[in-house]
């Protein structure tokens, strides 16, 4: 198993666990840093005629922007677990000053770790965050016992097209995912595409920030620009993936009827 930093360098497109103590200082200047909150809140009240209450767990949380602004739209109560603590105390800033500290509670931890005690949640939700559980089934599965009966998982990745001739070491094609998610038990039940000039409106400018943050750590610690070389390359060439690749999409997930 990888250690949490591996985990969550990949899910940042990164591949040298060592940027990781550096990466509160790279994405100093985002917030919203992975699922779009709107989107969400979206597909969350198409799918819940009562979203007052409702329990969701957010399993890395990043900043926190999902659960804070979910929260204040829809008076959700949101948990959410990330493994960068200066993520978790921004987004405990994040929560007082959109004035929903009452419904969000934030936590610094290793959400494998931590979700072995969790339960009773109407909403999971897996933004962006990469295969740090497994596969689908094994995602799905091992996360199964967390969530109500009728609870809906919310997951935002990216799948290659059936019949593709691309192929990616993190990313499955849309029919093995389908598969995966029957075997577990389950159904997909929305697949909300995001379209390709929306992504790369994002990524240029999520680049910008971190282009201009890792330039300044490489002038501060010349002895490891290749670390900070080497992520931005790794975004360049993950933001031709997401933007020309792959197919990248929410996902609603819920038990079978």
């Amino acid at each position: 198993m990888k250690t949490i930093e591996e985990s969550v360098v990949t899910a940042m497109d990164g591949s040298d666990k060592e940027l990781f103590p550096y990466l509160p200082y790279i994405l100093q200047d985002l917030w919203e840093i992975g699922t779009d909150p709107d989107a969400l809140i979206k597909l969350i009240s198409k799918h819940f005629a009562s979203c007052a209450g409702l329990k969701v767990l957010d399993l890395g949380c990043g900043k926190g922007a999902v659960s804070v602004k979910v929260s204040k739209s829809l008076r959700c109560n949101c948990y959410g677990i990330d493994a960068v603590s200066e993520f978790i105390e921004y987004a405990q800033q994040k929560a007082l000053e959109f004035q929903v500290e009452h419904l969000c509670t934030f936590e610094t931890g290793d959400i494998r770790e931590r979700v072995k005690d969790l339960s009773g949640y109407d909403i999971i939700i897996l933004g962006a965050i990469g295969p740090v559980f497994g596969d689908y089934y094994t995602t799905l599965t091992s996360l199964s016992r967390c969530i109500n009966k009728d609870g809906i998982f919310i997951i935002d990745d990216g799948y290659i097209e059936n019949n593709s001739n691309y192929s990616h070491p993190l990313i499955l094609e849309k029919e093995t995912i389908n598969k995966m998610i029957d075997m577990a038990g389950m159904q997909l039940i929305e697949d909300e595409i995001i379209h390709r000039d929306d992504i790369k409106v994002s990524d240029d400018f999520i680049f910008v920030k971190l282009k201009m943050r890792c330039n300044e750590l490489i002038e501060k610690y010349p002895d490891k620009r290749e670390i900070f070389f080497d992520y931005l390359k790794k975004q360049e060439e993950e933001n031709e993936v997401l933007e020309n690749k792959i197919v990248c999409s929410t996902m609603m997930i819920k038990r079978k009827n």
